[in-house]
């Protein structure tokens, strides 16, 4: 999905608690002079506690658990999403403008119960196998926190039952030693940050930086699409002077999955979908990008994709430059890999495919051993 995830919406703020306590004197005999003194005493260990407390952190640890500069160098921790307990969104406004027509019905009948059973069995067993493969390739793996989004929930604004912790980089993107957190687009997904707590409470704890993008009503009014400019200042504005926010633009009526419309891949080089050219593909071109055609997707047209396309066969996760985790069904994109000089791990998430994402989608870079570096100079 959208590679600055963080424009879906707006923020929950960090959470932060200060606690400082004293201790007063509770000797009655000469209580004037004990009062005074253990006071005085005790303002000043507030003051030392104080000063322990706001003493700023080294901006970027040297052992900080958190650090990604780019998508392709070596990847040595990331989050996993899961498909437990994964509901249906009801048929709001914001689902019906990112769907495909023809799933609608489905939509509308089951929107705010779980997805089927069986189905929901066999992503869970695809998921688990993707990271115990993650693991034997070395990297690092955590997972959010199993949440029942069934539950139902009312803000002043709407009411909806909630949809899942299955996709990480929706909500999550990390910056150098930054994570930022979206607030997400879709009323289903307004307290999806919930399953992921845990985890970013541990980083920020750690030494990771933490920030929530401003988080918005989801009023019936607000609603034009995934991205909106708002967002696009509020990142540009927070990431300066360090990072340059370029915008992009594509050919989609149905704006969802930009890792499965333009997928970058390494240094200068890009996956670029043929059914939705790039605007701005110019930009690229002029940097010495190498912009690749991925080949026609192999997946049934049987097979259920309530949230996405079969354009899902080009929502890859790179290890690094050398090694790419890939769809197992996908052969004609394996080949692509491997013409590249591209090794490929192959793995079977076609069931996990159907509740909206790829290897991209499923995942979120923690950890990446790289230094920030410009791309187009």
């Amino acid at each position: 999905m959208l590679r600055v995830r963080c424009l879906r919406g707006g923020s929950r703020g960090a959470e932060a608690l200060h606690y400082i306590g004293s201790r007063l004197g509770r000797t009655v005999t000469g209580w004037v002079q004990r009062t005074f003194q253990s006071t005085q005493a005790a303002t000043a260990s507030s003051r030392n506690s104080c000063a322990a407390d706001d003493k700023a952190t080294d901006p970027l640890p040297k052992d900080c658990p958190v650090s990604s500069f780019n998508e392709w160098d070596p990847l040595e921790e990331v989050i996993v999403g899961r498909a437990e307990n994964a509901c249906v969104p009801p048929f709001t406004v914001e689902v019906k403008a990112n769907t495909y027509e023809k799933y609608w019905p489905f939509y509308q009948k089951y929107g705010g119960s779980y997805f089927p059973k069986d189905h929901l069995k066999k992503a869970v067993a695809e998921i688990e196998e993707m990271c115990n493969i993650l693991k034997m390739e070395g990297v690092t793996v955590r997972r959010p926190d199993p949440i029942d989004w069934s539950l139902k929930y009312k803000t002043p604004d709407f009411e909806s039952t909630g949809l899942y912790g299955a996709m990480p980089r929706d909500i999550l993107i990390v910056v150098g030693n930054e994570i930022i957190e979206a607030p997400m687009a879709w009323r289903s997904r307004f307290f999806e940050y919930r399953a992921y707590r845990a985890i970013i409470k541990d980083y920020f704890r750690r030494g990771a930086k933490w920030t929530t993008a401003p988080k918005p009503t989801m009023a019936d009014e607000l609603y034009d699409q995934v991205t909106n400019y708002m967002g696009i200042e509020w990142m540009r504005k927070h990431l300066a002077p360090d990072y340059r926010v370029h915008i992009i633009s594509f050919k989609d009526p149905n704006p969802m999955h930009i890792d499965a419309t333009f997928n970058i891949i390494g240094p200068g080089l890009v996956l670029s979908n043929p059914d939705r050219p790039c605007h701005q593909i110019d930009l690229f071109k002029k940097a010495g990008w190498t912009i690749v055609t991925p080949p026609i997707p192999v997946i049934p047209d049987d097979h259920p994709l309530w949230m996405s396309s079969k354009w899902l066969s080009m929502n890859v996760l790179m290890l690094d430059e050398k090694r790419v985790m890939v769809d197992a069904n996908e052969v004609p994109i394996q080949k692509m890999f491997e013409k590249l000089g591209i090794s490929t791990i192959k793995v079977n998430i076609r069931n996990a495919n159907s509740l909206g994402g790829g290897f991209h989608c499923w995942t979120c870079d923690v950890r990446r051993r790289g230094t920030l570096q410009s791309y187009f100079d």
